[in-house]
């Protein structure tokens, strides 16, 4: 696995999700709950919400709809969910029956909504495999309402930066998270159910200026860890309350 952080190629939009492998690993972690997005993201990013009924809201990297679902249960008038992958869609397609959600295939990084047409854009672990975040957040702050909300997550920042997973000893106990190329920005190059997945790492400090220099008003920076309920039910994750794995970020465009 290379971790070299030296790449500045603008790539193509990755489209990792329409790999058979990946897809069905995927698709087996989530519908499986398996992974630390039930358990841990996912609540969180609900806690964070303001009140749905009757916004208009973007959901980028929608997956296979579920936040879309979601949000029309809590009276959002209308969802449009963003991917890049035909097989995440074809998905969320067949578990969705509701006109007023509509799903678009484009990569996240090239999607422009219209100016001042959404009350909320939502983002779920999908922009750490976003090259060009500034400009991604750039067209948010256009395409929200004066005071709508941007609220996202992405892997922390002290996850991507040099992704080799758990350091453990000889009897394979994790032993610390190891930390390294943090201050350098960029590609890297990871492993998650196939070789080859591109994430970009970015700084805490970046993810956060960004937002402020493109004119948001920072309203929460948030790196939830297991709650004592849900350790009760699935204690192994006590061990993600060693390292971060989430950052989220909730940011409103001022009123003038």
């Amino acid at each position: 696995m290379s971790n070299d952080p030296t790449s500045a190629v603008t790539r193509t939009p990755q489209n990792i999700y329409d790999d058979a492998t990946f897809f069905e690993g995927y698709k087996s972690l989530r519908d499986g709950d398996t992974g630390l997005n039930g358990a841990l993201e996912i609540p969180a990013l609900h806690r964070l919400l303001p009140n749905l009924s009757n916004l208009h809201v973007l959901d980028l990297g929608c997956g296979f709809g579920e936040f879309a679902r979601f949000a029309r249960t809590q009276g959002a008038a209308s969802v449009t969910g963003v991917d890049i992958s035909r097989r995440m869609l074809e998905e969320a397609t067949q578990r969705t029956s509701d006109a007023s959600v509509t799903y678009l295939r484009s990569p996240i990084e090239q999607y422009a909504p219209t100016p001042r047409s959404l009350d909320l854009v939502v983002s779920s672990l999908a922009l750490h495999y976003v090259e060009d975040y500034a400009g991604l957040v750039e067209r948010v702050f256009q395409g929200l309402k004066p005071g709508g909300r941007f609220l996202f997550s992405v892997e922390h920042p002290v996850c991507t930066a040099y992704p080799a997973g758990w350091a453990r000893d000889a009897e394979g106990r994790k032993r610390h998270w190891p930390l390294d190329h943090y201050r350098q920005e960029g590609e890297r190059d990871t492993r998650w159910f196939v070789d080859g997945v591109i994430k970009y790492h970015r700084t805490v400090e970046t993810y956060v200026n960004t937002l402020i220099w493109s004119g948001f008003l920072l309203e929460h920076l948030g790196e939830p860890a297991p709650t004592t309920e849900v350790l009760k039910v699935r204690p192994t994750l006590e061990d993600d309350c060693r390292r971060p794995p989430f950052l989220f970020l909730r940011a409103l465009r001022p009123m003038s």
